[in-house]
């Protein structure tokens, strides 16, 4: 039997009625060449430091990313079977049997927003032109692997073919930073930058957060276990960040709670999370005022402070006792921003100088809360349509709930959050297809004119971001300014 042609609709995304269509044609035609913004994201930073070629298929495309494994392993498929790596390590997995394993099952994956991310891979990236089968496996495999030998696909050639402006890896508070600043010596054009993401040493329930703790004190030379030193050490290690070129942080943590404590309350609460002699909700508490430590020092360095909360961390426990952490057992949980954000807002949130960008994963927030409180509080941004909702319908949904209440410029356009490097310029071009879309129907609806829409897809591809980042100049942090 002949394999199927593969093949990118120009269309791909936009409105089946031809008047609308039309409309969102032009508008993308305007975005789709446009320079990447990632500003946040997981990719490895040693990937632009050494620039050596990626090792196959499975390694690149596979076994990193938890979209296409989770969905293989809820039909039973296991990840060593994938070539994912265990506690263990590297699990001893012909890379070409994992590849065609996923070939055998890419059936699960219609209609998802992996099945478009994969087939722009391997359209744009790779030149396949036949769909991915248990037929057309091995002839993938091939084509791929040959093509990851060239010079023409290590990293930072992808990187300059794709039009990355800028991309922001995310590196722990004990994190050397030694990548970035091989990077920043190399003479290379690229611009890849880091972000700073303390929960390690903020999150008492973390399981390496005992170690992380003293990792902390080693690597800033602080007493880490004194409520003062603890807050010095934050910000060398911000001013560490902010010199390899960061200009946010991130909090992945399980709620939006924040706290305005007293001096005496916040470090007593320390005390007690530092000496192992916390409880549970002194834990979430703890994590609650540290974001308002946070944004206190974001008002002295300028980093931008993205929450990302709402995920049930390591749900399948047998999973993470195997794998460890971000194996795609991470599930969406009900999220309270009105009541949760009101400590920090209520002490920040009025003062234009900070910038916080919140993320959900509970789109029923959306119009409710996120969208009144980011139309009213000047610090207060939203984040776009974030990992499980990282789709066109999702992307809709949010646009519909959020433009109404917030309007556009209250949003930080696109960012792709992903660990996947070659989906970077899909996940984009998916983001300014449905943007289009949507303001195509705007203009339909004669509810914006042409010129308005024009100049909104332009913003929501690419200048909202880079302003919402921070990104036009870098930032330079002042200790000693801090400190005073």
């Amino acid at each position: 039997m002949a394999s199927a042609p593969l093949r990118l609709n120009e269309d791909r995304l936009f409105p089946a009625e031809p008047g609308t269509r039309a409309i969102a044609r032009e508008l993308y035609g305007l975005v789709r060449d446009l320079p990447i913004i990632s500003p946040h994201g997981h990719t490895d930073p040693s990937w632009f430091s050494e620039n050596q070629p990626f090792g196959n298929p499975t390694e690149l495309l596979l076994a990193p990313d938890h979209y296409l494994y989770r969905m293989l392993y809820s039909q039973g498929i296991s990840l060593e079977a994938l070539g994912v790596p265990s506690r263990k390590g590297e699990p001893d997995t012909d890379p070409r049997e994992a590849w065609r394993t996923i070939a055998s099952h890419i059936h699960l994956f219609r209609g998802t927003p992996s099945a478009m991310w994969l087939n722009h891979v391997f359209v744009e990236v790779f030149g396949l032109d036949v769909r991915l089968s248990a037929q057309t496996a091995d002839h993938y495999y091939d084509v791929i692997d040959a093509a990851l030998k060239t010079d023409a696909f290590r990293p930072r050639a992808l990187f300059d073919r794709f039009n990355v402006e800028v991309l922001a890896t995310t590196e722990g508070p004990t994190d050397t930073l030694d990548h970035h600043h091989i990077i920043a010596r190399s003479g290379w054009g690229g611009r890849v930058i880091t972000a700073y993401r303390p929960d390690p040493v903020i999150d008492a329930d973390h399981e390496a957060f005992e170690g992380a703790l003293e990792a902390f004190g080693d690597i800033t030379n602080c007493d880490v276990y004194s409520w003062k030193g603890y807050l010095e050490a934050h910000r060398l290690r911000r001013a560490d960040f902010i010199a390899a070129g960061a200009t946010s942080s991130d909090h992945g943590h399980p709620s939006a709670l924040t706290a305005d404590l007293s001096d005496a309350e916040a470090e007593a609460l320390f005390q007690r999370v530092a000496k192992g002699k916390s409880s549970a909700e002194d834990n979430e508490l703890f994590r609650a005022q540290m974001l308002t430590e946070m944004a206190r020092m974001s008002l002295e360095d300028g980093l931008v402070l993205q929450i990302h909360p709402g995920s049930y961390r390591n749900h399948n426990r047998l999973l993470f006792d195997s794998h460890g952490r971000d194996k795609g057992a991470d599930i969406p949980t009900r999220t309270d921003y009105v009541h949760a954000l009101k400590p920090l807002l209520n002490r920040f949130g009025n003062d234009p100088a900070l910038s916080i960008i919140a993320f959900t994963l509970d789109e029923s927030a959306y119009a409710r809360e996120l969208a009144p409180l980011a139309g009213h509080y000047p610090a207060l941004k939203l984040g776009p349509a974030w990992w499980f909702h990282d789709s066109a319908e999702g992307m809709r949904r949010f646009r519909e709930q959020t433009t109404e209440t917030a309007g556009f410029y209250n949003t930080v356009g696109f960012n792709d959050d992903t660990r996947a490097f070659l989906s970077i310029p899909a996940r984009h071009d998916v983001a300014r297809r449905v943007d289009s879309a949507f303001l195509a129907r705007l203009v339909a609806e004669h509810r914006m004119e042409m010129d308005e829409a024009a100049e909104l897809a332009v913003e929501l591809a690419y200048s909202l971001a880079r302003r919402a980042y921070k990104l036009d100049a870098p930032l330079v942090a002042d200790p000693a300014r801090q400190r005073a």
